[in-house]
């Protein structure tokens, strides 16, 4: 099992920043990928960042060169530093960590964390 706790968040003004961390407890030596999601209000939720344990990166189209995932040493720690924010990114945002089993991905997530943007 895996907890994660995500901390940080917040309102920001538009082209503001803010960074949203993220710790996992638990089994961590099994999770392979962590990463950010984000759900807007009537949106599904969709992929904003992971991150490997190669420390290999992926971001979507929509915050590439504004977002940045990063793992801290202890590598059970997730942090998205975000940049010249857009009201467009206000969303509650949840951290992941994804774990390869012999049938499929299995998900943890976090609680999630809200951020809002004003314009």
């Amino acid at each position: 099992q895996v907890q994660l706790v995500e901390s940080g968040g917040g309102l920001v003004q538009a082209g503001g920043s803010l960074r949203v961390s993220c710790a996992a407890s638990g089994s961590t030596h099994i999770i392979n990928v962590m990463g950010w999601y984000r759900q807007a209000p009537g949106k599904q939720r969709e992929l904003v960042a992971t991150i490997n344990s190669g420390d290999s990166t992926n971001y979507a189209e929509s915050v590439k060169g504004r977002f940045t995932i990063s793992r801290g040493n202890a590598k059970n720690t997730v942090s998205l530093q975000m940049n010249s924010l857009e009201p467009v990114d206000t969303a509650v945002y949840y951290c992941n960590a994804a774990v390869w089993t012999p049938i499929s991905w299995y998900n943890y997530w976090g609680p999630g964390t809200q951020v809002t943007v004003s314009s």
